[in-house]
């Protein structure tokens, strides 16, 4: 069992029966009275941040996490199976844990955050950008690039986004998977 002594960045603790991560944390020693911890903590299933604060010496549960690389294979009934490079390990994930499915390419590397000790998968991160191909998206006009307008457009994996008007059917472009919106083009 560690104490508040030994809080630090990104350690994962078990806080009200929930899995949390600490953000960032302040030792403060008052003129008058005990010492405490400030902490702001991330719930890792939820994603919610809180703000917590813990009297010095109490005594905190830690939980060993892992975030390992997994690759996305293929998607079977309400699940996705991804499988470790290294291991050949397969995992399912529950549809429910992937925030963003439509985004999901067959071969993309993902990043998974499992419970150590218990092997459990906790968190699907996507990664930050993907490169698709636009499917379908209504012609633009040419000369019109002036404004900052946008049209939907739907990529390769059947997404729906936004991309400036001249972008046309059969351009690449790069996506922020945390916002859905259309960065670049690529050569």
């Amino acid at each position: 069992m560690a104490t508040t002594a030994d809080i630090k960045n990104g350690l994962c603790i078990n806080h009200n029966g929930k899995l949390a991560q600490i953000i960032e944390f302040q030792h403060v020693k008052p003129g008058k009275g005990p010492a405490f911890v400030r902490t702001k903590m991330r719930q890792i299933e939820s994603g919610k941040v809180l703000d917590f604060t813990f009297s010095a010496g109490h005594k905190i549960e830690v939980v060993r996490i892992e975030n390992r690389e997994y690759q996305y294979l293929y998607q079977e009934g309400d699940s996705f199976i991804f499988m470790n490079n290294e291991t050949f390990e397969q995992v399912a994930i529950p549809a429910s844990m992937v925030d963003k499915p439509d985004f999901l390419m067959e071969g993309m590397i993902c990043n998974i955050l499992f419970h150590a000790e218990e092997e459990m998968p906790l968190v699907l991160e996507l990664p930050m950008h993907i490169i698709s191909e636009v499917t379908y998206t209504e012609p633009g006009i040419k000369g019109d690039t002036a404004t900052n307008s946008m049209k939907p457009a739907t990529i390769a994996t059947g997404a729906e986004v936004r991309v400036p008007l001249f972008i046309g059917i059969g351009e690449v472009i790069k996506i922020d998977t945390r916002t859905g919106v259309y960065v670049e083009r690529v050569k």
